[in-house]
């Protein structure tokens, strides 16, 4: 009983520090610029701009390759996409071309893919990429004829939401595509934005010794993906807390007007973002600054905003956008701060040794305890890298290590959670029960060829079950379509 009672706090320790690093590391450049994005989707984009790629309607050769390519061509990770595929849904995207949008953006992310092959090898990085679009593609068409009347009923609301809207005006393409430009210069790992230009380092003293205060207080080890809490990222979390207040006071009741309070919690965000993008270099006697390619492409973004909002949009637009991308980080940001703070905690009770044991071959087994190691140790883009190369070295073998990577952007606890809250908990935990097993199916095929199995026998494997899939698909329509033929 004492042990249990002294297991507590350490615990709620480690799943507070696993919140708090999070949000000092990876919500800022990423996340904020997501909710926004989605806001300025719902708000400013027509619904038959994205039904006429995404739609229900849409020719699934159309609309399930476009949702692929627009997961492809986004390089983010799971925390940013859900707000992405909220917007799209919400604004008209049949649930089986969203659901494709959801799977294959965080699992082929391009970064994370060719960090995968320096790292671990091409071959693991392809075997990703094919098989995530492929099953991303087969989730979405299985969810939307499982789920065909609900994502019709779904259909008619946007419509009754979204009826009579103009054409989408040109500054509302360019705010937009401004949107995108600073998510893109806050996260892509490229010399332009790496590359530090100047630095400056003032005299300010104490910042060095703040920061192993934090260390110290929240313990973390770097070779398990943990990060620990920079002076930086304090700041960080001190903005979103003010952020977070002020927009309750200045958008909560925006329809009733715009206040003091509107605008200061809009400044405070694009702060908080160039903030966020400097290099902060604590030493003893003070802090150097970087200015690097981020900073002023963060820089940037944030003036043109500011003056579009100000000069370009019109007061409805501007009311609209900001509503909804408040509507969105009341619905998703919660769940999200819930799911990282569960994941700390259960991260500290899962001993990377047991996987070995569990998943040191390549059975069904093991691939299935892959996927579900991902729900509760999820790491960001990129940190989840060299943490399945630890894996590696603990003995798990190649094939689980793939469920894994595939599985982990998708079914990581916080994920679920904030997309029953989207598509409501049974098309959540059905899409859950697919991902499982297709990232396990996934995770067997690449480790029979890992085992030996020659390639061609692999293929006709993954033949055989897409011929399996393709039946079942056809079933499924069958049966729907007897069934509205009956109620007919």
């Amino acid at each position: 009983m004492n042990i249990i009672l002294d297991a507590i706090p350490h615990l709620f320790y480690s799943g507070l520090g696993n919140l708090a690093s999070y949000l000092a590391a990876h919500v800022l450049l990423c996340l904020l610029p997501a909710f926004y994005i989605a806001g300025a989707m719902t708000a400013l984009i027509p619904k038959e701009t994205i039904t006429r790629f995404l739609g229900r309607n849409t020719p699934k050769l159309i609309s399930y390759p476009a949702a692929a390519a627009a997961g492809f061509l986004l390089a983010v990770c799971s925390c940013t996409v859900i707000p992405l595929f909220a917007g799209i849904y919400k604004k008209g995207a049949g649930l089986g071309p969203a659901i494709t949008f959801l799977f294959v953006a965080p699992a082929v992310n391009i970064l994370a893919l060719t960090y995968t092959g320096a790292v671990i090898g091409m071959d693991l990085a392809l075997a990703r990429l094919v098989l995530s679009i492929a099953f991303g593609i087969g989730v979405g068409i299985i969810m939307a004829l499982i789920f065909q009347k609900e994502d019709a009923e779904h259909d008619k609301r946007t419509d009754a939401m979204f009826s009579g809207q103009a054409a989408m005006r040109k500054t509302s393409v360019i705010f937009l595509l401004v949107l995108v430009f600073l998510l893109v210069a806050g996260t892509f790992q490229i010399d332009l934005f790496k590359t530090t230009y100047f630095e400056w380092s003032p005299a300010i003293t104490g910042v060095d010794r703040f920061q192993e205060t934090l260390f110290n207080l929240v313990p973390f080890d770097p070779a398990r993906g943990e990060e620990g809490i920079t002076a930086q990222g304090a700041l960080l979390i001190g903005m979103l807390i003010l952020i977070g207040l002020t927009a309750w006071k200045g958008l909560e009741k925006i329809h009733n007007g715009f206040n003091v309070w509107t605008w200061i919690s809009t400044g405070l965000v694009g702060l908080t973002l160039i903030i966020a993008s400097l290099g902060v270099k604590p030493y003893d006697g003070g802090v150097t600054l970087a200015f690097t390619g981020k900073f002023f492409g963060v820089l940037l973004s944030i003036l043109v905003l500011g003056w579009m909002l100000k000069a370009r949009l019109t007061e409805d637009e501007t009311r609209d956008f900001l509503w909804e991308t408040w509507r969105f980080v009341k619905q998703i940001f919660p769940l999200l701060i819930v799911g990282v703070f569960a994941v700390g905690m259960i991260r500290e009770l899962i001993k990377p040794e047991w996987i070995q044991a569990i998943a040191g071959k390549n059975t069904f087994l093991g691939n299935f305890v892959g996927v579900v190691f991902g729900v509760f140790m999820y790491f960001p883009t990129l940190v989840e890298v060299p943490i399945a190369q630890m894996f590696l070295r603990l003995g798990m073998h190649q094939g689980p290590l793939l469920a894994y990577l595939i599985s982990d952007p998708e079914l990581s606890l916080q994920s679920i959670l904030i997309t029953a809250s989207i598509i409501g908990r049974l098309k959540a935990w059905v899409y859950v029960a697919w991902v499982s097993l297709f990232s396990t199916i996934a995770g067997l095929l690449y480790g029979a060829w890992i085992d030996g199995t020659r390639l061609g026998l692999v293929a006709l494997y993954l033949g055989a079950f897409l011929v399996a899939l393709a039946l079942l698909v056809w079933i499924i329509e069958h049966q729907n379509g007897k069934r509205v033929t009956a109620e007919a």
